[in-house]
């Protein structure tokens, strides 16, 4: 066997993995992609120096966080709407978009290994739960190596001396830096929020009735669908709206639908939550990623970048 059957036999079993990581700390499933592929190809060639010490997965992971960290010095963090400092918006005001910002990107949950059901529920590094839209969102705020450090203790569980021989630091330094995350991340109200998962029988009556509710253009079975607190978020565009009339506003002003049959929905997983392709008189329009709570629906991040719907696999028309 050649160093790079080798090489290939022991690292391709980490890709999905890596790019679950990647993609925590870029925020985006394109740079993710990319920084996984330079990991691999900065590993190959630095192969003849891995003397088998450490894991072949913790010396990859240690090249992949510091790829991030070198390509977060030349990138801004990637917000979403709700995390501009801006209140919610009125659905009668004009939409203002902003494509001059990197916003944050969801990621398929088959590209992280999230939708293997089968999966041991222990295994948290690429559970559905450390990809979730919330936690992702939550961890643009924070500096990057700080991000690294919280990603790498509390996600992947490490030891404080593990993420300190990564990060060329002392354990003390590392220890520092997730007291200030997480102070941060509490101080800012960015915790990801507790919700209580609906069952599976909620989960499939819900999300049966978002698909009639929009396929329909039912402006009350719409209203009927979310929380007394529900926020509906969608970039490029800045605005973000919070409760059910509003967010029922907001479609009935300024989504082109007008009528039964003019919106069609796929379903589809991202950040391990429900998701839709979403499709305008057939053609790609948009993918919602759903956050539920009980048997409704809490949150909506509406996603209107057209290349996504490759990455997830979507069909190019219905």
């Amino acid at each position: 066997m050649t160093d790079n059957d080798e090489f290939l036999r022991q690292a391709d079993p980490l890709r999905r993995e890596l790019i679950a990581h990647c993609y925590r700390m870029m925020g985006s499933v394109h740079d993710a992609e990319d920084l996984v592929q330079e990991t691999y190809l900065r590993a190959w060639n630095a192969y003849d120096k891995f003397d088998g010490r450490a894991s072949m997965r913790t010396w990859l992971y240690k090249i992949a966080t510091n790829t991030c960290l070198t390509a977060l010095d030349s990138r801004k963090r990637r917000p979403m709407p709700t995390g501009l400092g801006q209140p919610s918006a009125d659905p009668v005001q004009e939409l203002v978009s902003d494509n001059e910002v990197p916003w944050l990107e969801p990621i398929p949950d088959v590209m992280v290994g999230a939708d293997s059901m089968g999966a041991d529920p222990a295994h948290v590094v690429t559970s559905r739960s450390s990809i979730r839209l919330a936690l992702m969102a939550a961890l643009q705020h924070l500096p990057a190596r700080q991000r690294a450090v919280l990603v790498l203790r509390e996600v992947l569980q490490w030891k404080a001396a593990e993420v300190a021989e990564v990060l060329g630091t002392t354990t003390t330094a590392v220890n520092s830096m997730l007291q200030r995350a997480k102070a941060q991340l509490e101080q800012a109200g960015l915790a990801e929020d507790d919700l209580s998962e609906p069952t599976a029988d909620e989960r499939k009556e819900i999300l049966d009735r978002y698909v009639r509710a929009f396929e329909d253009y039912d402006m009350a079975a719409i209203v009927e669908l979310f929380t007394k607190d529900a926020v509906w978020e969608m970039p490029p565009f800045v605005c973000w709206y919070q409760g059910p009339e509003n967010i029922a506003g907001l479609i009935a002003n300024w989504c082109p639908a007008k009528r039964a049959g003019d919106l069609q929905l796929v379903a589809a997983q991202a950040n391990g939550q429900a998701a839709f392709g979403m499709y305008y008189k057939g053609e790609p329009f948009a993918i919602p990623v759903l956050t539920l709570e009980g048997g409704k629906v809490k949150h909506v991040s509406q996603f209107f970048d057209l290349s996504l719907f490759k990455v997830f696999g979507l069909p190019d028309s219905v």
